[in-house]
């Protein structure tokens, strides 16, 4: 999922802190290329811990399933 970035509005307010345009243009670009690539978003993280839900559920349940077929063979011996 791409996120919005306002490279201009940032290049923007490092020049109003004084810092030379040429640098604050550079600065924005790769805060772009290289920060913005490794960000997050709550749509990103909620799809990857639904999938981590799903598989914790059926590992519980496999692993439910499994006990209860030993129990219930251990039961048929006695």
């Amino acid at each position: 999922m791409t996120v919005a970035y306002d490279t201009l509005g940032y290049s923007k307010a490092l020049q109003t802190a004084g810092i030379p345009r040429g640098q604050a243009d550079a600065h924005a670009e790769a805060a772009r290329d290289f920060i913005m690539a490794e960000l997050v978003t709550k749509t990103d993280l909620k799809a990857a811990l639904d999938a981590q839900s799903l598989k914790f559920a059926l590992m519980l349940g496999g692993a439910s399933l499994t006990l209860f077929g030993a129990l219930t063979a251990v039961i048929k011996l006695i």
